[in-house]
C-alpha cells in the first residue's frame, strides 16, 4: 500500500486543562502510528509522558518541521495557534486532534480517532493553505518581526480605556478612530475574537483582511474587509501610552510612541489538512450552532 507520509510527528502543549488522561493518548497514539510502519518523532514534553525504550527524547517543534511530513497537533486551537507560527515557515503538512473546547481548526475527534486518521493516511484529505499575518515594529535601531494565524489586536492593555490611532491601507489614509482598539484578522480568525467583537465570518479561502474597531466611540465605525494583498499602517496619538499588540492573544508586544507599525500578509503558509468529507459550513452549525438546516 502507498504511503503518503513517511514521518509523523506529534505536537502538543501541556497545561492545565489537559486531564490526567493525556499521557494515555499520546501512548495509544504513538503506538499505533508505530504498528503502521511509520516513523514517528515526538515534542519532548510528549516523549516524557510515553514508557517506550526507542521513543527519541529532546525532539523540538522545529526538528519535527525539519524530518516530518506530517506533524499531527493535538489539542484546542490555541495549541494549533501556537504550532501554526513555527510550522507555516515549513513545507510540512499539519492535522489536529481536538481536546478542546470549539476546536475549529481540529477536525479530528477522539471517538473515532483511528478509523479518521486512517483515512487521511491513506491519502483521502483535502489541504487548505492558510496565510497567517506579518507584524514589523520599526525603530531607530531594530526592526521586530512577529506573526499571527487568527489576529493582531492593538489596544491599552487596561480594559475599558480609550485610544486614538490612524489606519492607513497601501499607504493611504483610511480612517481615524477612537476606540478600545482594532482587530485585524485573517479569514481563519474571522470566527474567533473577531466575530465576539461583530465582524464578519469570512470564508478560509478567500483572499482577505478584516479590520474590526472594539468598542469605537462613534455610531459610524463598521468592520472593513480589504484585499489580502493590502499593507497595513497604524500610527498612533500622540497621548498614547502603554500601547500593545497581541498575535493570537498568547504574544504580547509592547509599542512606543515612535514605532513604526507594519502589518502585512506573511509570505508563509500554514499546509492544514482535513477529512476527505470536512465542510467549513458543517463546521460553523456544529461549533456556533449557525443556520441549522430547515428541511
Amino acid at each position: 500500500m502507498k504511503k503518503y507520509f513517511s514521518c509523523i510527528g506529534i505536537i502538543s502543549y501541556l497545561n492545565h486543562f489537559d486531564g490526567p488522561n493525556l499521557a494515555d493518548i499520546y501512548t495509544i497514539l504513538w503506538n499505533w502510528l508505530i504498528n503502521q510502519g511509520y516513523k514517528v518523532i515526538v515534542e519532548d514534553c510528549i516523549a516524557k509522558q510515553i514508557s517506550s525504550k526507542i521513543i527519541e527524547h529532546n525532539i523540538t517543534i522545529t526538528d519535527i518541521a525539519n524530518q516530518a511530513d506530517l506533524a499531527i497537533v493535538i489539542g484546542g486551537d490555541g495549541n494549533m495557534l501556537s504550532a501554526a507560527r513555527i510550522l507555516s515557515q515549513y513545507a510540512i503538512k499539519v492535522i489536529g486532534i481536538n481536546k478542546g473546547h470549539l476546536g475549529f481548526l481540529t477536525d479530528l475527534n477522539l471517538k473515532n480517532l483511528e478509523y479518521q486518521l486512517d483515512a487521511v493516511l491513506q491519502g483521502k484529505y483535502i489541504t487548505e493553505k492558510r496565510f497567517l499575518l506579518e507584524l514589523k515594529i520599526v525603530s531607530k535601531k531594530t526592526t521586530r518581526t512577529y506573526y499571527a494565524m487568527n489576529e493582531l489586536v492593538l489596544h491599552s492593555g487596561i480594559v475599558a480605556h480609550m485610544i486614538e490611532f490612524e489606519v492607513y491601507v497601501d499607504q493611504k489614509f483610511a480612517f481615524s478612530q477612537r476606540s478600545d482598539g482594532l482587530i485585524i484578522a485573517t479569514p481563519t480568525g474571522s470566527t474567533a475574537y473577531s466575530l465576539s467583537a461583530g465582524g464578519p465570518i469570512i470564508t478560509p479561502l478567500l483572499e482577505a483582511i478584516s479590520l474590526v474597531p472594539m468598542f469605537p466611540h462613534t455610531l459610524s465605525a463598521r468592520p472593513l474587509v480589504i484585499s489580502s494583498n493590502s499593507k497595513i499602517t497604524l500610527k498612533l496619538s500622540s497621548y498614547c501610552t502603554n500601547i500593545k499588540i497581541s498575535c493570537d492573544s498568547q504574544i504580547i508586544i509592547p509599542i512606543h510612541k515612535k514605532d513604526n507599525i507594519l502589518i502585512s500578509r506573511s509570505r508563509n503558509l500554514l499546509n492544514l489538512i482535513h477529512p476527505e468529507k470536512y465542510c467549513y459550513f458543517n463546521t460553523l452549525t456544529s461549533k456556533l450552532g449557525w443556520a441549522k438546516k430547515l428541511f
